[in-house]
């Protein structure tokens, strides 16, 4: 008999970028001739930021997390699924496996 295990991890993305974006527009209104250059570069920083989908921050934080264990091979291994599950112990293997899929994705783009 397969049990089916209720330790699924919900993985959410926090996002910021708002924020940052309006806080930017706020120092671009006062910014000397200087700053502007610099201000204007960073806020389209943010737009790009902000353009990105859930998918490729998911895996990014899995390439991130890989990479800090010494792991090179591909993202979706047996063995990058593990060290995720040994690093996040609360990581059902469903979710490894789907976070994997998002970071094999997102290396391609």
């Amino acid at each position: 008999m397969i049990k089916k295990s209720n330790r699924e991890l919900n993985v959410l993305v926090l996002r910021d970028t708002d924020r940052v974006a309006e806080a930017l527009r706020s120092a671009l209104r006062s910014a000397s001739d200087a700053e502007r250059p610099g201000l204007e570069r960073a806020a389209a920083l943010v737009a790009e930021a902000a353009a990105r989908d859930d998918a490729e921050l998911r895996g990014d934080w899995v390439r991130a997390r890989l990479a800090a264990a010494g792991h090179e091979g591909p993202a979706d291994s047996v063995q990058a699924i593990k060290i995720l599950r040994q690093s996040e112990p609360g990581l059902s293997l469903l979710t490894a496996v789907r976070l994997a899929k998002d970071a094999v994705r997102g290396s391609t783009v």
